[in-house]
Formats: C-alpha cells, structure tokens, sequence
C-alpha cells in the first residue's frame, strides 16, 4: 500500500476491539499534512481512551463543568507537530509540542483547542484545566501508563468538585484506569502495524 492507502486504513481501520474514529476536522488535518500512518493509529489510539474516560467523567460527576469537545478534539491532535518531527515518532522529544500548537494555529484552530498539543506533558502548569488533564492522562493510559503525579492531580480536581474524598476519587479512578489498561495491547498492535 502507499503512504496515502495506510494513512486512509489507519483513519477508517475499526480495529480489534473497536476504535472510534476522529473528529472530522482531526482526520481531515492529518490528510493535509500527509501524516505518517503511525501517528495517526497512534492518535485514535489516544483519542479512543479520552473517549473513555470523559463518558466516564460525565457519568460520575455531571456537576463538573467539562469541555467534552476540547478534550477529544484534543487528544485527537495532542502529537500533531509529529509531521514535523517525525524522528519522535520512534524517539523521545519534545520539539514537537510548540510545533503542533503553531501548526495548528496556522490551519485556523483555535488556541483554545491548538494548546493541547503544546500542554499534553505539562500538567504542572499553575493554569492547567481538568480538559488539560484528561488529554494528558490519556495520552498516557492508552498505552497502561500510570503516572501517580498525574493520577493525583486529577484526583484531586474531581475532590474538589465532589467533596469526596480523595481517596473514594482515587479508588474509583483507579478502577477505571485499570479497566483501560486491559486493552493497551490490542491499542499497541493496532498503532504497531502502521509504519512510521
């Protein structure tokens, strides 16, 4: 198959077990750049668990003011500046961040939506959102990543809107994180099958 073949299978392929597809605008970028067919699996891989997770969120906690659109729109770009570094595809780097947001930008997204590809690995930030959160923790448990640091910070954000503790706000994340982690693999093979 040709580049552009394995870009279109690896934004329609439903995989095993399912995944859903991007938003329109995600795909239709990533058909402009010409993206490489593993950042593209890798983003639906991605976008699939912040599905996941907001479906999740709402359920749980329907008073937290939630950005449902932001955080799939999102983790469906978060890796963008990728097409300009491609050598981070199969390496670490971080040059694609800035990169992704400015990318963005200079395709009429708006900043509100372009900065998750420049916060996805900065959830320290003072200003950081529970959108900006969640596009990060995706980006991590796609793959069964738990990062504590993370995990907290989100905890700690649904606590607060609950007044729960945070030890109830962890336990039930933690059983979500965990029900996530069970399809890592199968999220693994499918990004694994495209070439960088």
């Amino acid at each position: 198959m040709t580049s552009p073949d394995l870009l279109h299978h690896a934004l329609h392929d439903p995989g095993d077990p399912p995944l859903r597809p991007l938003p329109d605008r995600a795909a239709e970028l990533l058909r402009e750049l010409d993206a490489p067919p593993r950042l593209a699996a890798h983003l639906r891989a991605v976008h699939d668990v912040a599905y996941h997770l907001v479906e999740w969120l709402t359920r749980r906690h329907p008073q937290l003011p939630l950005d449902r659109e932001a955080v799939l729109f999102g983790a469906a770009t978060h890796d963008i500046g990728k097409t300009a570094h491609t050598t981070e595809l199969s390496g670490p780097g971080s040059a694609h961040e800035v990169a992704g947001r400015d990318l963005l930008l200079s395709h009429g997204i708006t900043s509100h939506l372009a900065r998750f590809a420049a916060t996805h690995a900065s959830w320290t930030a003072p200003d950081v959102t529970i959108e900006d959160l969640l596009v990060s923790l995706a980006d991590k448990a796609w793959k069964n990543k738990r990062v504590p640091e993370l995990e907290d910070l989100v905890v700690r954000t649904l606590a607060e809107a609950s007044g729960r503790t945070a030890w109830e706000e962890f336990l039930d994340l933690d059983d979500l994180l965990t029900d996530v982690g069970e399809g890592a693999e199968a999220r693994l093979a499918f990004q694994g099958a495209y070439p960088v």
